[in-house]
């Protein structure tokens, strides 16, 4: 239940989103209209098709994928055509003629199915602008299935938009009637409103309401959301705790020399059970029982996820600084793809990135769900009583983590401070190199792009008909954060094959690094490639998979960074042509 209020808070709070302005304008023209003739069926449209969209974009499959960007298409059409008749009376009323006509026969109808379907169009369109949110209920979607609980977690979203719109709406309508009293202001009010909606159109079929609109919105609302996900979602872990929950306190408590340390952090829950692994790796099996009295940091990551390699140089700093101190890290590794379960690919990932500490191979997700996990990457650090005490999602927050270790420590040992004094000082500044290297946030404008027909998008090629089958692709001019195929590919779910040499991935971006997840030939054949920068070679912004002419090689199944911008960052094309058949290309993720 909590997640459903979470759910439609966050869709109420999509009215201050920029992201939703192209929408607004269409709303607002059923101001001073029959509330359940005319406003109530545009807002059950617009929820009805939110959620029938997202539904489908969490079942998955390339028929799901063409029935949205379909869908897109007439939405923005049909958009045209209703602003077009609010711009011109002459245009309206030859396009009312034959409404006119069937409503006679409707008696009356009609206005609820106009209404209902201008909903619809407007639900389409606003898709995109979920965020947090539709992220959450996608991902556990996509590892558990998607269920009636899925749909109706979207439709709570949705519900939250339309009554947020709602209020908006009768707010406008009062003023709205007010100045229509004067013909002339409500000709010009009805002019400007064709306008707005006119506009709104352009913005969407641009590509803007994706683009700078939810960049724009991203900083404000996602971040609201957010919150509202750690304050009202249940906690991430089994519930069940031992002893009397801790309040939190703002920041974490210095020892008291004169009775026994206890930290002020809260208890969100017990250390769930380790047994649901497949494999460990670099230790024997561990259980909760044998951990009890060690501070546990369990890190769920995957090993070609660009956000999880970032926090490696961080993990090993703190298993090696604080061993002998009673800190135990744990990594749970659970696969994103299907070759990420291939045990010999995990250990081989484990000697590249210099990883010692124990590993459990988590195939099954079954620690994953004992922890009610929904992220790659995510820290949880459990005390020295088997409590869990902090949780960290995504990159970042590296600082309060390893206060938060130094304070659960010196709460183990009574007092005494752990790598320094407690909360001050004494943390770890680890140089990442290459793809491990911190990402310049502040310069990135795309964002992680898969390239198997599951979660595509942004394709741009305009072959689409090529679904696990052999395909020939062309790409044109590309828009930013747009991507197309050329040459013989086969699209799958996962990854989209290349079946003849020659063929090419290319893609419009603005970040400083470009990383795309390769693996070789089925046959375990190397496969060529290379990397060109806005038709140049790359020079010195080639990354450390490639050099400067551009060259490398695919040899196994792992993430490459091909670009590494030297110099200012800037919008460019990327282009990888293969000069071998046989490779797979899974996503892209940028730094």
């Amino acid at each position: 239940m909590i997640l459903f209020l979470v759910s439609f808070l966050a869709g109420a709070l999509t009215i201050v989103s920029p992201c939703i302005l192209p929408v607004v304008p269409f709303v607002f023209s059923r101001a001073g209209q029959p509330l359940f003739r005319s406003v109530l069926p545009m807002l059950f449209g617009m929820v009805a098709s939110f959620a029938a969209v997202a539904t489908l974009s969490a079942v998955g499959g390339g028929w799901a994928v063409e029935a949205n960007g379909a869908g897109r298409a007439a939405a923005i059409a049909l958009m045209a055509v209703f602003g077009w008749t609010l711009l011109s009376p002459r245009a309206a009323a030859l396009l009312s003629r034959p409404l006119v006509a069937v409503g006679n026969r409707l008696s009356g109808r009609a206005g609820i199915a106009g209404s209902l379907l201008l909903g619809v169009a407007t639900g389409l369109l606003w898709t995109p602008c979920a965020g947090p949110i539709l992220g959450l209920v996608l991902t556990g979607a996509a590892l558990h299935g998607a269920s009636l609980q899925t749909t109706l977690l979207l439709a709570a979203y949705a519900a939250g938009a339309a009554t947020s719109l709602a209020f908006a709406l009768l707010a406008g309508g009062r003023l709205l009637a007010a100045m229509k009293r004067s013909f002339a202001v409500g000709e010009r009010l009805r002019q400007g409103l064709g306008i707005a909606v006119l506009a709104g159109v352009g913005v969407i079929a641009l590509g803007l309401d994706t683009g700078l609109l939810a960049r724009l919105s991203y900083a404000g609302t996602s971040g609201v959301e957010q919150s509202l996900i750690d304050r009202f979602a249940p906690a991430p872990v089994a519930s069940g705790t031992s002893g009397e929950p801790e309040t939190s306190g703002t920041g974490l408590a210095l020892a008291d020399a004169r009775r026994v340390y206890r930290s002020s952090l809260p208890v969100e829950g017990v250390l769930p059970s380790l047994d649901g692994a497949t494999d460990w790796l670099n230790s024997k099996p561990l259980t909760t029982e044998e951990l009890r009295g060690k501070v546990v940091l369990i890190d769920f990551w995957t090993y070609s996820c660009i956000n999880c390699i970032r926090t490696l140089p961080y993990l090993r700093a703190w298993a090696e600084k604080y061993r002998d101190q009673g800190l135990v890290v744990v990594g749970v590794h659970a696969p994103e793809f299907a070759f990420e379960k291939r045990i010999g690919n995990v250990q081989k990932a484990l000697r590249d990135f210099a990883i010692t500490y124990p590993v459990a191979v988590d195939n099954d997700f079954r620690i994953w769900r004992a922890f009610g996990n929904s992220y790659w990457p995510a820290f949880y650090i459990a005390d020295a009583t088997g409590r869990i005490r902090h949780h960290q999602f995504g990159e970042g927050g590296y600082g309060q983590t390893e206060r938060v270790i130094q304070d659960l420590l010196a709460e183990a040992a009574g007092g005494r401070a752990a790598g320094g004094q407690v909360g001050e000082g004494g943390l770890v500044n680890p140089a990442g190199q290459g793809a491990q290297a911190p990402a310049d946030l502040g310069e990135v404008r795309s964002g992680e792009t898969y390239v198997g027909y599951r979660q595509a998008a942004n394709f741009a090629s305009p072959e689409r008909d090529g679904i696990d089958r052999p395909q020939d692709y062309t790409v044109g001019a590309l828009r930013l954060n747009h991507w197309g195929l050329s040459g013989n590919w086969t699209v799958g779910p996962e990854q989209a094959r290349l079946n003849w040499a020659g063929g090419a991935i290319v893609y419009r971006f603005r970040a400083r690094d470009l990383h795309l997840i390769l693996g070789p030939a089925e046959d375990g054949r190397q496969v060529r490639f290379q990397v060109t920068i806005d038709g140049m070679a790359p020079g010195p912004d080639h990354g450390t998979d490639t050099d400067a002419e551009g060259y490398g090689t695919v040899s196994e199944t792992r993430l490459y960074q091909l670009v590494r911008q030297a110099g200012a960052v800037r919008e460019r094309t990327f282009e990888l042509r293969f000069l071998d058949p046989g490779v797979d290309a899974y996503a892209f993720t940028f730094g």
